[in-house]
Protein backbone atom coordinates (compact mmCIF):
# COMPACT_ATOMS: atom_id res chain seq x y z
CA UNK A 1 0.00 0.00 0.00
CA UNK A 2 1.29 3.43 -0.93
CA UNK A 3 2.21 5.51 2.11
CA UNK A 4 0.47 8.88 2.29
CA UNK A 5 2.98 11.73 2.78
CA UNK A 6 3.19 13.51 6.10
CA UNK A 7 2.11 16.74 4.43
CA UNK A 8 -0.29 17.09 1.53
CA UNK A 9 0.22 20.42 -0.23
CA UNK A 10 -1.90 22.03 -2.91
CA UNK A 11 -0.29 24.45 -5.36
CA UNK A 12 -0.83 28.21 -5.43
CA UNK A 13 -3.03 27.70 -8.48
CA UNK A 14 -5.31 25.52 -6.35
CA UNK A 15 -6.11 28.24 -3.81
CA UNK A 16 -9.91 28.54 -4.02
CA UNK A 17 -11.05 31.55 -6.03
CA UNK A 18 -14.34 31.81 -4.15
CA UNK A 19 -15.61 31.37 -0.60
CA UNK A 20 -18.41 28.91 0.08
CA UNK A 21 -21.55 30.23 1.77
CA UNK A 22 -22.91 27.27 3.74
CA UNK A 23 -26.20 29.05 4.41
CA UNK A 24 -27.18 28.60 0.78
CA UNK A 25 -27.49 24.83 1.34
CA UNK A 26 -29.00 24.87 4.83
CA UNK A 27 -32.57 23.65 4.95
CA UNK A 28 -33.23 25.79 8.01
CA UNK A 29 -31.48 29.13 7.65
CA UNK A 30 -30.02 30.82 10.73
CA UNK A 31 -32.64 33.00 12.38
CA UNK A 32 -32.34 36.65 11.34
CA UNK A 33 -30.60 39.16 13.57
CA UNK A 34 -33.04 41.51 15.29
CA UNK A 35 -32.82 45.26 15.66
CA UNK A 36 -32.99 45.75 19.47
CA UNK A 37 -34.96 48.99 19.03
CA UNK A 38 -37.73 47.48 16.89
CA UNK A 39 -37.30 43.74 17.48
CA UNK A 40 -37.66 43.30 13.73
CA UNK A 41 -35.13 41.57 11.43
CA UNK A 42 -32.23 43.86 10.65
CA UNK A 43 -31.97 45.41 7.22
CA UNK A 44 -28.84 46.44 5.39
CA UNK A 45 -29.24 50.07 6.45
CA UNK A 46 -29.33 49.01 10.11
CA UNK A 47 -25.82 47.56 10.07
CA UNK A 48 -23.88 49.62 7.50
CA UNK A 49 -23.10 52.30 10.14
CA UNK A 50 -21.23 49.52 12.01
CA UNK A 51 -19.89 47.23 9.24
CA UNK A 52 -18.33 47.91 5.85
CA UNK A 53 -20.95 47.87 3.10
CA UNK A 54 -19.64 44.77 1.32
CA UNK A 55 -19.29 42.88 4.60
CA UNK A 56 -22.80 43.89 5.64
CA UNK A 57 -24.15 42.42 2.40
CA UNK A 58 -22.22 39.20 2.99
CA UNK A 59 -23.59 39.07 6.52
CA UNK A 60 -27.20 39.00 5.32
CA UNK A 61 -26.75 36.81 2.23
CA UNK A 62 -28.44 33.45 2.70
CA UNK A 63 -28.67 32.54 -0.97
CA UNK A 64 -25.40 33.07 -2.88
CA UNK A 65 -23.52 29.77 -2.74
CA UNK A 66 -20.17 31.01 -4.02
CA UNK A 67 -18.77 34.51 -3.46
CA UNK A 68 -15.71 35.43 -5.51
CA UNK A 69 -12.52 36.25 -3.62
CA UNK A 70 -11.12 39.54 -4.99
CA UNK A 71 -7.68 39.32 -6.58
CA UNK A 72 -6.31 41.80 -4.06
CA UNK A 73 -7.08 39.30 -1.28
CA UNK A 74 -5.82 36.23 -3.15
CA UNK A 75 -2.53 38.06 -3.78
CA UNK A 76 -1.96 38.21 -0.01
CA UNK A 77 -3.32 34.71 0.57
CA UNK A 78 -0.51 33.47 -1.69
CA UNK A 79 2.02 34.60 0.94
CA UNK A 80 0.94 31.77 3.25
CA UNK A 81 -1.66 29.68 1.45
CA UNK A 82 -2.42 26.94 0.64
CA UNK A 83 -1.88 25.60 4.15
CA UNK A 84 -0.90 21.94 4.55
CA UNK A 85 -3.05 18.98 5.45
CA UNK A 86 -0.83 16.90 7.74
CA UNK A 87 -1.00 13.21 8.64
CA UNK A 88 -0.21 12.80 12.34
CA UNK A 89 1.66 9.50 12.04
CA UNK A 90 3.59 9.95 15.28
CA UNK A 91 0.46 10.74 17.28
CA UNK A 92 -1.23 7.66 15.81
CA UNK A 93 1.73 5.53 16.92
CA UNK A 94 1.72 7.06 20.40
CA UNK A 95 -1.97 6.28 20.80
CA UNK A 96 -1.62 2.82 19.26
CA UNK A 97 -4.79 3.43 17.30
CA UNK A 98 -6.02 2.13 13.96
CA UNK A 99 -7.45 5.59 13.30
CA UNK A 100 -5.84 7.78 10.66
CA UNK A 101 -5.44 11.29 12.09
CA UNK A 102 -5.06 14.40 9.93
CA UNK A 103 -4.93 18.05 10.86
CA UNK A 104 -5.31 21.17 8.76
CA UNK A 105 -2.51 23.45 9.95
CA UNK A 106 -3.19 27.18 9.93
CA UNK A 107 -0.10 28.36 11.84
CA UNK A 108 2.21 29.16 8.92
CA UNK A 109 1.77 32.93 8.94
CA UNK A 110 3.01 35.76 11.12
CA UNK A 111 -0.25 36.06 13.03
CA UNK A 112 0.10 32.38 13.92
CA UNK A 113 -3.52 31.41 13.25
CA UNK A 114 -6.41 30.98 10.82
CA UNK A 115 -7.72 34.43 11.81
CA UNK A 116 -5.70 36.10 9.05
CA UNK A 117 -8.03 34.61 6.42
CA UNK A 118 -10.89 36.89 7.48
CA UNK A 119 -8.74 39.78 8.73
CA UNK A 120 -7.33 40.32 5.24
CA UNK A 121 -10.78 40.21 3.69
CA UNK A 122 -12.26 42.68 6.14
CA UNK A 123 -9.33 45.10 5.89
CA UNK A 124 -9.44 44.88 2.09
CA UNK A 125 -13.13 45.81 1.92
CA UNK A 126 -12.60 48.66 4.40
CA UNK A 127 -9.79 50.08 2.27
CA UNK A 128 -11.86 49.65 -0.90
CA UNK A 129 -14.69 51.62 0.73
CA UNK A 130 -12.30 54.45 1.51
CA UNK A 131 -12.28 54.02 5.27
CA UNK A 132 -9.25 55.08 7.28
CA UNK A 133 -9.66 53.13 10.53
CA UNK A 134 -11.13 50.00 12.10
CA UNK A 135 -11.91 48.87 15.63
CA UNK A 136 -12.17 45.38 17.06
CA UNK A 137 -11.91 43.27 20.19
CA UNK A 138 -9.67 40.31 20.94
CA UNK A 139 -9.61 37.67 23.66
CA UNK A 140 -6.44 35.60 23.65
CA UNK A 141 -5.00 37.92 21.03
CA UNK A 142 -4.96 35.84 17.86
CA UNK A 143 -7.65 37.88 16.12
CA UNK A 144 -6.13 41.18 17.21
CA UNK A 145 -2.73 40.03 15.94
CA UNK A 146 -4.15 38.98 12.57
CA UNK A 147 -6.13 42.18 12.08
CA UNK A 148 -3.12 44.29 13.09
CA UNK A 149 -1.14 42.57 10.36
CA UNK A 150 -3.91 43.04 7.79
CA UNK A 151 -4.43 46.72 8.64
CA UNK A 152 -0.69 47.36 8.38
CA UNK A 153 -0.71 45.76 4.92
CA UNK A 154 -3.63 47.85 3.67
CA UNK A 155 -2.67 51.07 5.50
CA UNK A 156 -5.48 51.37 8.05
CA UNK A 157 -5.44 52.60 11.63
CA UNK A 158 -6.62 50.06 14.22
CA UNK A 159 -7.85 50.19 17.82
CA UNK A 160 -7.94 46.80 19.55
CA UNK A 161 -9.88 46.33 22.79
CA UNK A 162 -8.21 43.34 24.43
CA UNK A 163 -9.91 41.46 27.29
CA UNK A 164 -8.08 42.76 30.35
CA UNK A 165 -7.18 39.38 31.83
CA UNK A 166 -5.59 38.39 28.50
CA UNK A 167 -3.93 41.79 28.18
CA UNK A 168 -2.19 41.06 31.46
CA UNK A 169 -1.48 37.37 30.80
CA UNK A 170 -0.21 37.73 27.22
CA UNK A 171 2.10 40.77 26.97
CA UNK A 172 3.83 39.44 23.87
CA UNK A 173 0.58 39.20 21.94
CA UNK A 174 0.10 42.85 22.77
CA UNK A 175 3.64 43.61 21.63
CA UNK A 176 3.09 41.93 18.25
CA UNK A 177 -0.06 43.99 17.68
CA UNK A 178 1.82 47.14 18.56
CA UNK A 179 4.64 46.15 16.22
CA UNK A 180 2.14 46.23 13.37
CA UNK A 181 0.95 49.66 14.50
CA UNK A 182 -2.23 48.85 16.43
CA UNK A 183 -3.36 50.77 19.49
CA UNK A 184 -4.14 48.11 22.12
CA UNK A 185 -6.44 48.98 25.04
CA UNK A 186 -7.22 46.75 28.04
CA UNK A 187 -10.99 46.24 28.26
CA UNK A 188 -12.98 47.37 30.15
CA UNK A 189 -11.36 50.77 29.80
CA UNK A 190 -12.05 54.41 30.57
CA UNK A 191 -11.91 55.30 26.86
CA UNK A 192 -15.62 54.56 26.24
CA UNK A 193 -18.86 55.30 28.04
CA UNK A 194 -19.68 51.60 28.24
CA UNK A 195 -16.27 50.80 29.69
CA UNK A 196 -16.61 53.56 32.25
CA UNK A 197 -20.04 52.25 33.27
CA UNK A 198 -18.75 48.70 33.71
CA UNK A 199 -15.76 49.86 35.76
CA UNK A 200 -17.96 52.07 37.93
CA UNK A 201 -20.05 49.01 38.80
CA UNK A 202 -17.09 46.64 39.14
CA UNK A 203 -13.65 48.32 39.33
CA UNK A 204 -11.86 44.95 39.33
CA UNK A 205 -13.65 43.62 36.26
CA UNK A 206 -11.24 41.40 34.27
CA UNK A 207 -13.24 41.80 31.10
CA UNK A 208 -14.94 39.53 28.60
CA UNK A 209 -15.29 39.41 24.85
CA UNK A 210 -18.83 40.75 25.19
CA UNK A 211 -17.49 43.77 27.07
CA UNK A 212 -14.67 44.35 24.56
CA UNK A 213 -17.15 44.14 21.67
CA UNK A 214 -19.28 46.86 23.28
CA UNK A 215 -16.29 49.15 23.57
CA UNK A 216 -15.09 48.51 20.03
CA UNK A 217 -18.55 49.11 18.54
CA UNK A 218 -18.96 52.34 20.52
CA UNK A 219 -15.54 53.54 19.35
CA UNK A 220 -16.41 52.76 15.72
CA UNK A 221 -19.77 54.54 15.63
CA UNK A 222 -18.41 57.62 17.42
CA UNK A 223 -15.32 57.96 15.19
CA UNK A 224 -15.19 59.42 11.71
CA UNK A 225 -14.55 57.20 8.67
CA UNK A 226 -14.28 54.12 10.87
CA UNK A 227 -16.04 50.76 11.10
CA UNK A 228 -16.10 47.79 13.45
CA UNK A 229 -14.93 44.29 12.45
CA UNK A 230 -15.21 40.96 14.26
CA UNK A 231 -13.05 37.83 14.08
CA UNK A 232 -15.64 35.15 14.81
CA UNK A 233 -19.38 34.40 15.26
CA UNK A 234 -20.62 36.43 12.28
CA UNK A 235 -21.84 34.82 9.05
CA UNK A 236 -19.32 36.82 7.03
CA UNK A 237 -16.41 35.49 9.10
CA UNK A 238 -17.41 31.85 8.67
CA UNK A 239 -17.74 32.61 4.96
CA UNK A 240 -14.12 33.83 4.73
CA UNK A 241 -12.86 30.90 6.79
CA UNK A 242 -14.46 28.41 4.39
CA UNK A 243 -11.18 28.56 2.48
CA UNK A 244 -9.78 26.27 5.20
CA UNK A 245 -12.36 23.57 4.58
CA UNK A 246 -12.26 23.96 0.81
CA UNK A 247 -8.51 23.39 0.78
CA UNK A 248 -8.80 20.48 3.20
CA UNK A 249 -11.40 18.76 1.06
CA UNK A 250 -9.32 19.27 -2.10
CA UNK A 251 -6.28 17.77 -0.32
CA UNK A 252 -8.29 14.72 0.74
CA UNK A 253 -9.50 14.29 -2.83
CA UNK A 254 -5.87 14.36 -3.99
CA UNK A 255 -5.12 11.29 -1.84
CA UNK A 256 -8.52 9.67 -2.44
CA UNK A 257 -9.59 9.91 1.21
CA UNK A 258 -12.52 11.41 3.11
CA UNK A 259 -12.85 12.08 6.85
CA UNK A 260 -15.28 10.07 8.95
CA UNK A 261 -14.97 12.49 11.88
CA UNK A 262 -14.30 16.25 11.73
CA UNK A 263 -13.35 18.06 14.92
CA UNK A 264 -12.83 21.73 15.65
CA UNK A 265 -12.39 23.92 18.71
CA UNK A 266 -15.41 26.12 19.32
CA UNK A 267 -15.40 29.54 20.93
CA UNK A 268 -17.33 31.79 18.59
CA UNK A 269 -17.17 29.36 15.68
CA UNK A 270 -14.81 30.81 13.07
CA UNK A 271 -12.39 27.88 12.90
CA UNK A 272 -14.95 25.10 13.20
CA UNK A 273 -17.36 26.77 10.78
CA UNK A 274 -14.70 27.29 8.15
CA UNK A 275 -13.23 23.80 8.46
CA UNK A 276 -16.50 21.90 8.23
CA UNK A 277 -18.29 24.05 5.62
CA UNK A 278 -17.81 21.94 2.44
CA UNK A 279 -18.10 18.66 4.38
CA UNK A 280 -21.31 19.89 5.99
CA UNK A 281 -22.63 20.59 2.51
CA UNK A 282 -22.09 16.90 1.74
CA UNK A 283 -23.98 16.03 4.92
CA UNK A 284 -26.86 18.37 4.09
CA UNK A 285 -27.18 17.11 0.53
CA UNK A 286 -26.78 13.42 1.39
CA UNK A 287 -23.47 13.00 -0.45
CA UNK A 288 -21.68 11.86 2.74
CA UNK A 289 -22.35 11.64 6.46
CA UNK A 290 -19.29 12.59 8.53
CA UNK A 291 -19.60 13.14 12.26
CA UNK A 292 -18.93 16.80 13.11
CA UNK A 293 -17.81 17.51 16.67
CA UNK A 294 -17.46 20.92 18.31
CA UNK A 295 -15.06 20.97 21.28
CA UNK A 296 -15.46 23.79 23.75
CA UNK A 297 -13.94 24.62 27.14
CA UNK A 298 -15.79 23.40 30.20
CA UNK A 299 -15.30 26.86 31.68
CA UNK A 300 -17.31 28.50 28.86
CA UNK A 301 -19.72 25.80 27.61
CA UNK A 302 -22.15 27.69 25.39
CA UNK A 303 -23.29 24.73 23.27
CA UNK A 304 -23.25 21.96 25.88
CA UNK A 305 -24.82 23.95 28.72
CA UNK A 306 -26.17 27.12 27.16
CA UNK A 307 -29.62 28.00 25.85
CA UNK A 308 -30.65 28.38 22.22
CA UNK A 309 -32.20 31.82 22.30
CA UNK A 310 -31.92 35.38 21.09
CA UNK A 311 -29.25 37.30 22.95
CA UNK A 312 -27.08 40.37 22.58
CA UNK A 313 -23.66 39.75 21.08
CA UNK A 314 -22.10 42.18 23.56
CA UNK A 315 -22.24 42.96 27.26
CA UNK A 316 -23.24 46.59 26.69
CA UNK A 317 -26.36 45.47 24.79
CA UNK A 318 -25.90 47.77 21.82
CA UNK A 319 -25.49 45.16 19.07
CA UNK A 320 -28.30 43.41 17.17
CA UNK A 321 -29.72 40.30 18.81
CA UNK A 322 -28.66 36.94 17.38
CA UNK A 323 -30.31 33.58 17.94
CA UNK A 324 -27.54 31.32 19.13
CA UNK A 325 -26.48 28.99 21.88
CA UNK A 326 -25.59 31.39 24.65
CA UNK A 327 -24.61 31.58 28.30
CA UNK A 328 -25.99 35.10 28.50
CA UNK A 329 -24.19 38.25 27.41
CA UNK A 330 -23.24 39.08 31.00
CA UNK A 331 -21.49 35.74 31.57
CA UNK A 332 -17.77 36.03 32.35
CA UNK A 333 -15.47 33.00 32.16
CA UNK A 334 -13.19 32.37 35.11
CA UNK A 335 -10.00 34.42 35.08
CA UNK A 336 -7.98 31.19 35.26
CA UNK A 337 -9.24 30.20 31.80
CA UNK A 338 -5.94 30.06 29.94
CA UNK A 339 -6.85 30.46 26.26
CA UNK A 340 -9.38 32.08 23.99
CA UNK A 341 -12.74 30.42 23.37
CA UNK A 342 -14.19 32.70 26.03
CA UNK A 343 -17.18 34.10 24.11
CA UNK A 344 -20.60 33.72 25.70
CA UNK A 345 -22.33 32.65 22.48
CA UNK A 346 -21.86 30.56 19.34
CA UNK A 347 -22.09 31.46 15.65
CA UNK A 348 -25.74 31.46 14.49
CA UNK A 349 -24.85 29.14 11.57
CA UNK A 350 -23.36 26.51 13.87
CA UNK A 351 -26.09 27.03 16.45
CA UNK A 352 -28.76 26.24 13.88
CA UNK A 353 -26.89 23.17 12.63
CA UNK A 354 -26.42 21.93 16.20
CA UNK A 355 -30.09 22.52 17.02
CA UNK A 356 -31.04 20.56 13.89
CA UNK A 357 -28.86 17.60 14.88
CA UNK A 358 -26.13 17.90 12.24
CA UNK A 359 -23.38 18.41 14.84
CA UNK A 360 -22.28 17.12 18.21
CA UNK A 361 -20.65 19.12 21.01
CA UNK A 362 -18.42 18.19 23.94
CA UNK A 363 -16.66 20.22 26.61
CA UNK A 364 -13.31 19.44 28.26
CA UNK A 365 -11.51 20.81 31.31
CA UNK A 366 -8.39 22.81 30.52
CA UNK A 367 -5.95 20.51 32.34
CA UNK A 368 -6.98 17.61 30.08
CA UNK A 369 -6.71 19.94 27.08
CA UNK A 370 -3.14 20.93 27.97
CA UNK A 371 -2.26 17.29 28.62
CA UNK A 372 -3.26 16.54 25.02
CA UNK A 373 -1.39 19.62 23.78
CA UNK A 374 1.88 18.50 25.39
CA UNK A 375 1.47 14.98 23.99
CA UNK A 376 0.82 16.41 20.51
CA UNK A 377 3.81 18.74 20.72
CA UNK A 378 6.13 15.87 21.62
CA UNK A 379 4.78 13.74 18.79
CA UNK A 380 4.35 16.25 15.97
CA UNK A 381 6.85 19.01 16.95
CA UNK A 382 4.21 21.77 16.80
CA UNK A 383 3.18 23.62 19.95
CA UNK A 384 -0.58 24.14 19.58
CA UNK A 385 -2.41 27.23 20.74
CA UNK A 386 -4.60 26.54 23.79
CA UNK A 387 -7.64 27.03 21.56
CA UNK A 388 -6.45 24.41 19.05
CA UNK A 389 -5.55 22.08 21.89
CA UNK A 390 -9.26 21.54 22.51
CA UNK A 391 -9.52 19.99 19.04
CA UNK A 392 -6.38 17.94 19.74
CA UNK A 393 -8.06 16.60 22.88
CA UNK A 394 -11.17 15.74 20.88
CA UNK A 395 -9.10 13.89 18.27
CA UNK A 396 -7.25 11.93 20.97
CA UNK A 397 -10.52 10.87 22.58
CA UNK A 398 -11.95 9.67 19.26
CA UNK A 399 -8.72 7.87 18.31
CA UNK A 400 -8.72 6.02 21.64
CA UNK A 401 -12.31 4.95 20.98
CA UNK A 402 -11.06 3.47 17.70
CA UNK A 403 -8.35 1.58 19.61
CA UNK A 404 -10.95 0.12 21.93
CA UNK A 405 -13.35 -0.86 19.15
CA UNK A 406 -10.75 -1.81 16.54
CA UNK A 407 -12.50 0.42 13.99
CA UNK A 408 -10.38 2.28 11.46
CA UNK A 409 -11.71 5.84 11.20
CA UNK A 410 -10.28 8.82 9.37
CA UNK A 411 -10.18 11.81 11.73
CA UNK A 412 -9.66 15.43 10.68
CA UNK A 413 -9.17 18.26 13.14
CA UNK A 414 -8.33 21.92 12.77
CA UNK A 415 -5.02 23.12 14.20
CA UNK A 416 -5.88 26.80 14.24
CA UNK A 417 -2.52 28.14 15.26
CA UNK A 418 0.59 28.09 17.41
CA UNK A 419 0.99 28.50 21.15
CA UNK A 420 4.26 30.39 21.29
CA UNK A 421 2.64 33.48 22.84
CA UNK A 422 0.82 31.34 25.40
CA UNK A 423 3.80 30.08 27.36
CA UNK A 424 2.52 31.42 30.68
CA UNK A 425 -0.40 29.03 30.31
CA UNK A 426 1.89 26.14 29.45
CA UNK A 427 4.09 27.03 32.42
CA UNK A 428 1.05 27.05 34.70
CA UNK A 429 0.12 23.57 33.50
CA UNK A 430 3.64 22.14 33.64
CA UNK A 431 4.24 23.53 37.13
CA UNK A 432 0.99 22.03 38.42
CA UNK A 433 -0.56 25.42 39.10
CA UNK A 434 -3.40 25.12 36.57
CA UNK A 435 -6.76 24.04 37.89
CA UNK A 436 -10.20 23.55 36.42
CA UNK A 437 -12.93 26.00 37.32
CA UNK A 438 -16.28 24.94 35.90
CA UNK A 439 -19.32 27.20 36.31
CA UNK A 440 -22.09 25.80 38.47
CA UNK A 441 -25.68 25.58 37.31
CA UNK A 442 -26.34 28.56 39.55
CA UNK A 443 -23.60 30.58 37.87
CA UNK A 444 -25.10 29.92 34.46
CA UNK A 445 -28.67 30.50 35.58
CA UNK A 446 -27.78 33.97 36.87
CA UNK A 447 -26.73 35.11 33.40
CA UNK A 448 -29.37 33.17 31.48
CA UNK A 449 -32.14 34.72 33.54
CA UNK A 450 -31.23 38.07 32.00
CA UNK A 451 -31.73 36.99 28.39
CA UNK A 452 -33.87 39.47 26.44
CA UNK A 453 -37.54 38.60 26.07
CA UNK A 454 -38.28 37.86 22.41
CA UNK A 455 -41.69 36.69 21.22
Amino acid sequence: MKRIPHKIFLTEEQIPDSWYNLRADMKNKPAPMLNPATMKPVELTDITPVFCEELAMQELDDETRRINIPGGIIDVYRLYRPSPLVRAYNLEKKLDTPAEIYFKYEGNNTSGSHKLNSALAQAYYAKKQGLSALTTETGAGQWGTALSEACAYFGLELNVYMVKVSYEQKPYRKAVMQTFGANVIASPSNTTQIGQKILAEDPGNGGSLGCAISEAVEKAVTSGNCRYVLGSVLNQVLLHQSIVGLEAKAAFEAIDEYPDIIIGCAGGGSNLGGLVAPFMRDKLTGAANPRVIAVEPASCPSMTRGKYAYDFCDTGKITPLSKMYTLGCEFKPSANHAGGLRYHGMAPILSQLYADGYMEAVAYEQTSVFEAAVMFAKCETILPAPESAHAVRGAVVEALKCRESGEKKTILFGLTGTGYFDMSAYSSYLEGKMDDVIPTDGDLAAALEKLPKVD
